[in-house]
Order: C-alpha cells, then structure tokens, then sequence
C-alpha cells in the first residue's frame, strides 16, 4: 500500500525539520567559536600591544599594519571585546556582530559601497568617548607617557569648557528649558 500525499508531505516536512535543527545547532557552535576566537585574540592583542608600546613607544600602529592580516578597527574591536567580556560564554549563541551591539562596539558594513553613508559622530559625543575612556584608563592606574596624557588634555580641553560654562553659570533667561537640547544637540552654540 502506497503512502498518501499527506503522509509523504509530513515524512518531507519533519525530515526538513530534523535537518534546520541539525544545521542550527552547527551553526551555533560556529558562532560560538568565532566569538571565541575572536575574544582570545582581543587579549592576545592586547598583551602584544602593551608590550610593543613599552619597548617601542608609538609603534603599535605599524606592527598592526605590518604582522596582523585583519584592519585596524578589527583588532580594536577584538580588544574592546576582551577589555569588556570578562567571560564570553554568556554570549553564547550570538553572532560577533550581536555582541559588539550589546557590547556598544561600532562595526563596519560588510560591504561598504553598498551600505548606507554614516554621518560622523557630533564632536561632543566624540571628545565624550575620549573622557570616559581617559577615565577608564586613569582608573585602572595604567601608566601613560606625558606626551600621551597632554595629547589627552588639548583634546578634552574643548568639551571642558562647555561644560564647565552650563555647570557654572547656571541657566540663562535665554536659554532652552530643555537641558538635553544643550548637552546633545549638534548645533554650534553661540
């Protein structure tokens, strides 16, 4: 006796199903490793570059461009990546791409041509960045060069004082009652 089509279609659809399954959990594990790897990288790079600044000063850079086959902002993104993730098995499961979204790590587009232009980020929330990681930095007590500490400062000196002139002199009758129309708006004020 032959099958009837109904049977035929649910042996097609669970055999489909049993194969999604099978090539989900495969592709998971695929995931997971490249995580992986990639956080292991992200302290790999991080020890190299602690090292090749402390015998070679400003050349982290130039060893990047010359031993490592990725491009600059894959290696900081593995660096942030390691800096942040004290144990990468919590992400387990998603992409490199989700953690570095969770993690707030900017990524690129695959394709660069074919994806949409970014406007680039308003300068105070730039120099902001610059603080917070100028404090992260002055926190974990890492020693930094004079030149780079100075560096630091000029940049930080711009969004200094902006600040200090709404911590200091208070709201103006002129002023927006709106403090995040201050803090976040791109517009240059007077």
């Amino acid at each position: 006796m032959s099958a009837s089509p109904a049977d035929k279609a649910a042996r097609e659809i669970n055999r489909l199903y049993e194969e999604v399954s099978r090539q989900t959990d495969g592709s998971q594990k695929c995931l997971h490793a490249a995580l992986v790897a990639a956080w292991e990288a992200g302290h790999l790079l991080l020890a190299e570059q602690k090292r090749v600044r402390s015998t070679m000063g400003g050349a982290w850079g130039l060893w990047l461009d010359q031993k490592f086959r990725g491009s600059r902002r894959t290696a900081q993104n593995y660096m942030r990546l390691a800096e942040n993730t004290p144990d990468v098995s919590v992400f387990q499961g998603l992409s490199l791409r989700q953690v570095y979204l969770r993690l707030g790590i900017a990524t690129e587009s695959k394709h660069r041509t074919s994806s949409a232009r970014v406007a680039p980020l308003p300068e105070h929330i730039r120099l902001a960045s610059k603080l917070l990681v100028a404090i992260k930095i002055r926190n974990k007590s890492i020693a930094e060069t004079p030149e780079q500490w100075t560096a630091l400062r000029q940049d930080l000196r711009m969004l200094y004082e902006q600040l200090r002139s709404i911590f200091e002199k208070g709201p103006t009758p002129n002023a927006p009652q709106n403090l995040s129309r201050i803090l976040f708006s791109d517009k240059k004020r007077p």
